[in-house]
């Protein structure tokens, strides 16, 4: 129901309007009034109508001045102004201000009824408008989600250009401009059952934690499967680390109140070139790396490690802690780590065993092979053949010395990682065959989404929208869409149809949408195709 809000300062002209039209039969609520422009103004921000209906001439503020306060601040209320004057200046002058009709008193109930229902039906339509536009973005986030991955990689690998990064941020409403920048990666793991990943718990503190981005300080990029990085800004580095600080405890009030979900975070290197985030990102690394060496939650800072590791002493064998080589920390990297990875987890690796460790020949022996065992104990896990694995003693300068024997664990432990990826690229086959074959079933089901077929498949939204773009080439949802106007075209030929039967039948319950959607991604309205306009 539209809202009316009438201003004249005549008491009876203004008193026949108000009652003198049944408002709420005629679909609209009459919110308010006023003697003149002083008084309705601050009245018009609180109750934001739909409509103003305003006289022209009015002691202490006219229509006029009104109206222009009016479209200032609420641009979307449409204007009616009565006047009993029709000097030209006065309607060149609301012309120029946008109001909407210019009508001449007197005028009886019934007349502005009639011109208030053509106003109202250009605001529905102009509300309409809004809506169809607001679901379409809605629906094409997922594509926005994947350009900002895309814009992140771009970030921290240095193979593009300051003004490509710029030029590419801006498309996606990003202001990447300040002198100071730090990266800090984090991911969350929920410690109950694996379907827990879709569960409440995780989605929210997703949630939670976009809540924390104000897109000036701090901005969120979605990592897939490894979580997601915060990209801090600040104008010194000063206020860069004072941020950083503040930023962490925020995220780890958060998590105090999910118990059962265990968090990693790594932070970077403060650097001041957009250029250096490569950089920053690689300390990030460094740290993020070590979620796979220790059980509990934390966020560590690449600086306070680098400084640890600056004081190590010579290597005696006494100090190794046996716990520090534990082997089910490589089992859980070769499970859950990404190829991209493997440098700074085995750096990681030794690091917290101190670097002296590999110069003891023995310990080099022994470090190395039991790599071997476990990696190859993985490959047998995924019935793959391990003949090919690559042994310590394959080649003498293997366990010659230190950095010998880190490159050969590299090696192996890629090898691993690309086999294992191998097969679950042909698992996750199945499952974009079980998502196609869906849609293909359920496409006319306009409550068919991203998170049903997530459930459907038992994975989460996230997970399921990588797995589904890198086997495909594209995003669950151009896919879905595309799907569906393929089979709006087929039946625009094929069939007389009305175009709102086809609407429903392709999934739009809503026939403005449909065709909104149409012309968007065709290029032409359903009517045009039909008759193979072009």
């Amino acid at each position: 129901m539209l809202k009316v809000f009438l201003v004249e300062d005549e008491f009876v002209i203004r008193e026949g309007i108000k009652n003198n039209i049944d408002w709420k039969a005629h679909g609209y609520e009459f919110c308010g009034e006023a003697g003149d422009g002083e008084l309705a103004y601050p009245m018009i921000q609180k109750l934001r109508p739909d409509i103003v209906i305003t006289d022209i001439r009015m002691p202490f503020m006219d229509g006029l001045e009104l109206s222009r306060l009016i479209r200032k601040e609420l641009p979307d209320t449409e204007i009616i102004i009565l006047s009993g004057y029709q000097e030209f200046e006065y309607a060149k002058e609301a012309i120029k201000l946008g109001v909407a009709q210019y009508l001449s008193k007197p005028i009886n109930g019934e007349e502005l009824l009639a011109e208030l229902d053509e106003l109202s039906a250009k605001i529905e339509e102009k509300h309409r408008a809004i809506q169809i536009r607001e679901r379409y973005l809605q629906e094409m986030e997922e594509n926005n989600l994947r350009e900002r991955k895309k814009l992140f990689q771009e970030l921290v690998t240095g193979e593009s250009t300051v003004a490509e990064l710029l030029e590419s941020a801006e498309i996606l409403g990003i202001d990447l401009s300040a002198p100071w920048y730090n990266i800090i990666l984090f991911k969350t793991q929920s410690l109950r059952h694996a379907q827990d990943e879709y569960s409440g718990s995780l989605i929210r503190i997703e949630q939670e934690l976009r809540g924390l981005e104000d897109g000036r300080t701090v901005i969120t990029f979605d990592r897939n499967l490894e979580g997601k990085a915060f990209l801090l800004k600040a104008d010194s580095e000063e206020q860069l680390l004072l941020l950083q600080q503040e930023y962490i405890e925020k995220i780890k009030d958060i998590m105090e109140g999910y118990e059962h979900v265990r968090y990693f975070g790594g932070i970077g290197k403060p650097v001041n070139r957009l250029r250096e985030l490569p950089t920053s990102f690689e300390q990030a690394s460094h740290a993020f790396a070590h979620r796979y060496l220790v059980q509990d939650s934390r966020i560590l800072d690449s600086g306070h490690m680098t400084e640890e590791a600056q004081k190590e002493d010579n290597f005696d064998i006494k100090e190794v802690n046996p716990k520090q080589i534990d082997r089910t920390r490589i089992q859980e990297f070769l499970k859950q780590g990404d190829r991209e990875e493997v440098v700074y987890f085995v750096e990681e690796f030794f690091r917290d065993l101190s670097n002296k460790a590999l110069q003891s020949n023995i310990f080099r022996q022994y470090i190395t092979m039991d790599v071997y065992f476990c990696v190859a104990d993985f490959l047998e896990s995924l019935q793959t053949d391990t003949q090919e694995l690559e042994t310590p003693n394959q080649d003498e300068k293997t366990l010659q010395d230190s950095d010998s024997a880190i490159h050969y664990i590299t090696r192996i432990l890629q090898k691993a990682l690309a086999v294992r990826d191998k097969a679950a690229s042909s698992r996750y086959d199945d499952v974009v065959e079980q998502v196609m074959k869906y849609i293909d079933e359920n496409y006319a089901d306009e409550e068919l989404s991203l998170n049903l077929l997530a459930s459907h498949v038992n994975f989460s939204p996230n997970h399921l929208s990588m797995i589904f773009s890198q086997q495909t080439g594209q995003s669950f949802i151009k896919y879905l869409t595309d799907y569906r106007m393929n089979k709006a075209k087929e039946l625009l030929r094929c069939t007389g149809k009305r175009s709102s039967l086809i609407s429903q039948e392709v999934g739009y319950k809503d026939p403005h949408y449909f065709s909104y959607l149409f012309k968007k991604t065709q290029g032409m309205t359903p009517t045009q195709y039909r008759g193979g306009t072009n």
